[in-house]
């Protein structure tokens, strides 16, 4: 064969021809030497006499980059395990550590967890060390003051001290009136400062020493009391003290990634919109921090939740019935469970969770009632709740806030009585008198929830709607474009009833 083999007016040989995925580097490599054409002395293609340069191969390998699976580049993962983030390209990178974590951080999101890389801290030699600041993170987290996308929708503080609260039961701690050290760790006073909660809400000045304290805890509040805070604030505050528990020596080893989940602390709440909104306050506060929330729940690719989950997760807010599936599969394990806590329990039994429930903590591998800590949250206080307090409960205090049972106490309720024909006018009216801010409208069915939302549209007035029918990325989105403002009419069925903040 000759030594230049002309292929359509292509030369293969000398210096004459590169790959289409070289011929970027056709500048700076011109100066290092001659291209992969074969080596002086080569009897052609079939010589098997290639120049070992930077692209080149010897012995008659094909090469990586070339044919109908070239690539663009080799690149080699540093930094820690796969799929972690972190790249070297032997070559001047522009890759940022601190833009999206560490580069030994995990560097995906979605499905069922936080992604890794907001910053993440570690434990070490039994210290809490937390991560490098993250400005891309604490925006998509606690939002910008100033920015008129994102509308600062958190807690009227100034109406809670109104709201009388009952503690019963013996050796009561006192309340806490600031958010300090002692009782709570300074990392997650910052994240408390991002949030831009200025002092404890009322179920928190209780709930926070009672919990600290190690006692289990029954409490009747209504929803939007700031009762999530009232959990996670001491959850988180010691998570960060004590450190990681170790898996079961036959689970897997201690703190590397393995199929099974070990979490420590479990919130069950029965419905995707509530437990999705736990799950997003408690990436609030972990930010910055060894631990990892995750979040499970049906409707949603189970696939991308397990995925999420075998990266770490050390908090897991789940619904019951989804939890119960991954527990059969052998996914998760409540062996390490400390923490317990069932958020709208009442609501959970209305909807028949009760056999999921009383399976997840007796009829699987949680610790007894004596070796974890159990916070019950409920609007009502029915015979039913109370029978479950008793059964998961040990040696707790009882905390009331406001009235059992009735509407959250800063909220102005106005009755106005009007006929079918009339409701439509009479809603504009309402929506051009109060314009500002967010407005959520209930409505009986599904229908009619979608007809009001098209007749609002038609009208001008920027809505959406949420119910039954929609699959959970509708719903989502539907939500996350209430919360910042772009859609800031919700009318919503029943499925929005409870949770909503």
């Amino acid at each position: 064969m000759a030594d230049q083999l002309n292929m359509n007016g292509l030369s293969l040989g000398g210096n004459s021809y590169r790959p289409p995925h070289m011929r970027g580097k056709m500048g700076q490599d011109s100066m290092a030497g001659p291209g992969p054409g074969p080596a002086p002395g080569a009897t052609g293609i079939n010589g098997s006499a290639w120049a070992n340069n930077n692209n080149g191969y010897a012995g008659g390998a094909p090469p990586q980059n070339w044919g109908p699976n070239a690539q663009a580049q080799t690149f080699t993962p540093q930094g820690g395990p796969p799929a972690r983030g972190g790249w070297n390209d032997q070559g001047k990178s522009s890759f940022n550590p601190h833009a999206y974590g560490s580069p030994s951080g995990n560097g995906s999101g979605g499905g069922g967890g936080a992604p890794r890389g907001g910053g993440d801290g570690r434990w070490v030699d039994g210290k809490h060390v937390a991560g490098p600041a993250n400005q891309r993170m604490e925006r998509e987290l606690f939002g910008v003051p100033d920015d008129p996308t994102k509308q600062q929708t958190g807690i009227n503080f100034e109406k809670y001290d109104d709201i009388p609260v009952e503690a019963s039961g013996h050796d009561v701690p006192e309340p806490v009136l600031t958010f300090t050290n002692p009782p709570l760790d300074d990392h997650l006073i910052k994240n408390i400062e991002l949030a831009h909660y200025k002092v404890p809400t009322p179920v928190q000045k209780y709930s926070i020493p009672i919990v600290m304290g190690g006692r289990d805890l029954m409490a009747c509040a209504q929803t939007g009391s700031g009762k999530t805070g009232g959990f996670l604030f001491p959850i988180l505050s010691q998570a960060f003290q004590t450190g990681p528990v170790a898996a079961p020596a036959a689970g897997g080893g201690n703190f590397g990634r393995q199929r099974k989940a070990y979490p420590t602390s479990l919130i069950l709440a029965p419905t995707r919109e509530l437990v999705s909104q736990i799950y997003d306050e408690s990436r609030k506060f972990a930010y910055r921090s060894w631990v990892r929330p995750c979040v499970v729940y049906g409707g949603a690719d189970i696939g991308s939740q397990l995925r999420q989950i075998e990266r770490g997760c050390d908090l897991l807010v789940a619904t019951p019935g989804r939890l119960v599936d991954l527990i059969e599969r052998g996914r998760i394990s409540l062996q390490n469970i400390k923490y317990l806590v069932l958020d709208e329990a009442d609501r959970m039994l209305d909807m028949g969770f009760e056999p999921q429930i009383r399976r997840i903590v007796e009829g699987e591998d949680m610790p007894g009632v004596q070796l974890r800590q159990t916070l019950m949250f409920s609007a009502t206080f029915p015979r039913d709740i109370q029978m479950l307090a008793r059964d998961f409960l040990k040696d707790y205090i009882f905390l009331s806030v406001g009235r059992v049972g009735s509407t959250s106490e800063n909220i102005t309720q106005k009755v106005e009585y009007v006929e079918d024909g009339d409701k439509r006018s009479v809603l504009l009216d309402i929506l051009h008198t109060h314009g500002a801010g967010l407005t959520l409208i209930f409505v009986e069915t599904k229908r009619m929830a979608d007809l009001l939302c098209d007749f609002l549209i038609g009208q001008n007035f920027p809505a959406t709607s949420i119910h039954g029918d929609r699959n959970q990325r509708e719903r989502e989105r539907a939500l996350e474009m209430f919360r910042n403002g772009r859609c800031p009419i919700l009318v919503a069925t029943a499925v929005a009833a409870r949770g909503m903040y």
